[in-house]
Parts: C-alpha cells; structure tokens; sequence
C-alpha cells in the first residue's frame, strides 16, 4: 500500500481532507457539522490532537494539523472516521433528514465490495495527508483552507463562514478552537 498521502511520521504537522464517498453533501445539515466539531473536540483532549486550520465543507473536511502526545495521526483519523461514520448514519435515521432514504441507500451500496462486514460507508478511504515542510506550504494550506467556502460563494469573505477557523485567525466566535500560527 502506498504511503505518498499518509501521515507515517509522529510529531510531524499535515494537510489533510476527509471526503465523503461520492462527495454527497452530508454536512449542509447543521447537526451533522456539529457531530464534527464534537469530534475534533474529543481528539483534542483525548488524542493530542493539534489543530492549525480546519474547515467543515459540505462533503469534505480540510485540516492542518498533527498529533502530539505519542499519538499517530493515521491512527487518530481512522478512529475519527470510525466514530463519526456511526453518528452521521445514526443522526440520518434518527432525526428529520429529506434525503434519507437516498443517502442510507448510497452509504449501503458504497461498502457491498468490501469483505469485512460493514453495513454503511460514508467516508472515502484515505485522507490525501500531505506532509508540511516550510512556512510557505503553511501560509498557502491556511489560505487554501479559510477561501474554500469564498471559491464555492458559499459566502464572501472567509471569516463569515462558521465552521472555520478563518473565525479564529479574525479573532470571532467560533465553535473550536485550534491553535493560531503567525502567518506573517
């Protein structure tokens, strides 16, 4: 199995994004975007989970960030992807959802090829994690991050949107706090 877009080192800071299979728009429901953000939580104080940059799109999750403490951040995603998979498909059941039907059906479908039993998959494998190594790469992935809801004219300027940390880089209110970097 290749290792190009795995974090296989400790300590070491990446980008990362986390798709949902087939890009379906799972987060434009606010308690899906909310099971998210319980769960960057959790793996902050549980997992040594740092937090540079995050936004929480509508089928994807962008993140600049690395485990400390002796974790692995493959390890941490896996169990991140794990737990939310559970949640999102529980939250789809359980509370109004107009796609229900449809999306349970593609989650299902998503996961008939793989051997182990699995009965939903909503996350696509992998994470596209890309390795940070200058502050450059920094400084365009934080750029990159907090524009993604201006390039989809979600809205205009980048601080405007919510479930980002472009609200922490301005100094708003925000719903998780990650730790700012000097981006000179």
């Amino acid at each position: 199995m290749s290792t190009k877009y795995k974090a296989t080192t400790t300590e070491d800071a990446y980008f990362i994004t986390i798709t949902t299979m087939g890009w379906v728009d799972v987060f434009t429901r606010l308690n899906q975007k909310q099971i998210i953000i319980q769960a960057l939580h959790y793996c902050q104080d549980q997992k040594g989970l740092e937090i540079y940059g995050y936004c929480i799109m509508h089928s994807h999750i962008h993140l600049l960030c690395k485990a400390t403490n002796g974790f692995i951040l493959s390890d941490v995603v896996r169990d991140f992807k794990k737990y939310t998979s559970k949640k999102i498909i529980q939250t789809i059941i359980e509370e109004p959802e107009s796609r229900r039907e449809w999306m349970l059906d593609y989650f299902k479908k998503a996961c008939e090829h793989i051997k182990q039993e699995q009965q939903y998959k909503v996350w696509q494998n992998g994470y596209h994690a890309e390795h940070i190594y200058s502050n450059k790469f920094i400084k365009q992935k934080i750029d990159y991050i907090h524009n993604n809801p201006v390039n989809e004219k979600v809205v205009t300027m980048s601080e405007d949107y919510y479930f980002s940390s472009a609200r922490n880089y301005a100094g708003l209110e925000n719903e998780l706090d990650v730790i700012l970097l000097d981006l000179f």
